[in-house]
Order: C-alpha cells, then structure tokens, then sequence
C-alpha cells in the first residue's frame, strides 16, 4: 500500500468528525462551487461533488436543495478559498485551506493561533511544497475488482486504488480529478464521496509532549469557522 492508503488510515477518525462542522464546510462548498458554475448539478461538475459528498454525511436533502438556493442568491457575498502555510512547534509544517469571506477577519485568527502556541505564520508557499495536491474518489466496492480498475483508471490519472470499510478508494493528481470523474459517470459507477487532500511527503515523528503541543495548535485551527481542512507532517 502507498502513502495515500497510510494517509486516509491515519485521518480517517478525525475527518468530518462533528456533523455540525462537516455540514458547515459543505454549505460554504456549495456556495463556491454554484458561485463558480451555476445552480445546475447537471451541467456543474463541482456541485455534483459536492452534492454527493453531502449525501455521504447524510446532509438531509432540504437542507442541500436550500444551500443551493442560498447560493444562487447575487446578493450573497462570495466565499473565496485562502490557503495558509505556517509551522508548529517542533518544526511541524501546517497547511490550512479556508473558505472566507473576510480575509481580513480570517488572516487576524489564523496568525493569532500561532502566535498563542509558539508557531509561526509563513509566506505563500514556504510549505505547499512538502505536500502533493491529490484528489481522491469513494465508489461502491460490490461488483467491482480494484486490481482492475486501477489497470483500468491508471490510464485518466489514477496513482492509487485500495479497499477499506467505506468501499474503493482511487486516489490521483489533483489536475486528474475531472478525467476521473467523467470517466466514472460514464462507466455508471456511483460515486459515493469525493474530494481533494494534501498527503505530506514526508512525516516527523514526535515524543507524546512535543505531540501535545502541536494538536494544542491544530484544535484552535481545526475550530475556526473558516477553516475547511488543515494538514500537517507530524507522523500519526
């Protein structure tokens, strides 16, 4: 198995942990993406995306048919995606993606987490570097031979396709996530969730104190509102 399967392993008890968050980051996606393409799924692949992850967390469908009505609102400010880079203590490097719509408000916040717990906020791109942008699918695994279809979706981008309790994983470039999808709607294959991260190239293993100050920063991050994901490279 790759670092993508190592990675969702390590993360995937923390991720949409509270439902009232995961349903907060979809609203602000479904914003972006009707902002960026129209109210139409049909005709918007990136709210179809997003659409689809809502059903995954069990966003009640009122909720989503309102949040898409919302956003079709012009009189809605826009959300716009900030990312910060910066490090923990330790010499732990953090990437945060935010979607704001007061940078000003935003970048206030983020500095003042770091400065609480002894971190440091960076200048664009003095991290980006040490993670690969991936994007990533969840499809059905019944029916399916994931030997196969990596052979098969290794020819649209695919680096990495692996089993675990929510079904088939298919991680690949992030530039890759569009040739996937289409690929996979054409095939008829459901798509269950999916989305982008950031896997760290590499991963600094930390003592159990020095640990406990680098979560102390990443539950600050973590609660802001405007935060949508935060990445870090300490070892899990």
């Amino acid at each position: 198995m790759g670092r993508a399967f190592e990675f969702r392993k390590a993360r995937k008890m923390k991720r949409w942990s509270a439902m009232s968050k995961a349903f907060t980051r979809i609203g602000k996606d479904i914003v972006i993406a009707v902002k960026e393409g129209g109210p139409d799924p049909d005709s918007n692949s990136r709210l179809r995306a997003v659409i689809q992850n809502a059903k995954s967390v069990n966003m009640p469908k009122d909720n989503i048919e309102r949040a898409i009505k919302r956003a079709s609102d012009k009189s809605l400010g826009d959300y716009k995606e900030v990312l910060f880079e910066g490090y923990a203590p330790h010499g732990i490097a953090i990437l945060i993606e935010t979607a704001t719509d007061n940078n000003t408000r935003t970048v206030a916040n983020i500095r003042s987490y770091f400065n609480k717990c002894n971190g440091s906020l960076g200048t664009s791109g003095s991290v980006e570097f040490m993670f690969d942008h991936t994007c990533n699918f969840r499809i059905p695994a019944e029916g399916i031979d994931p030997e196969e279809l990596e052979l098969e979706m290794i020819d649209y981008g695919a680096e990495e396709v692996f089993v675990d309790d929510d079904g088939i994983l298919i991680y690949a470039p992030f530039e890759s996530f569009g040739a996937i999808q289409k690929e996979l709607e054409h095939r008829g294959i459901e798509i269950l969730s999916s989305g982008f991260e950031r896997i760290p190239q590499v991963t600094k293993e930390l003592t159990e104190e020095q640990a406990a100050d680098v979560e102390k920063l990443l539950e600050k991050i973590e609660e802001d509102d405007d935060v949508q994901n935060v990445y870090h490279t300490m070892k899990e």
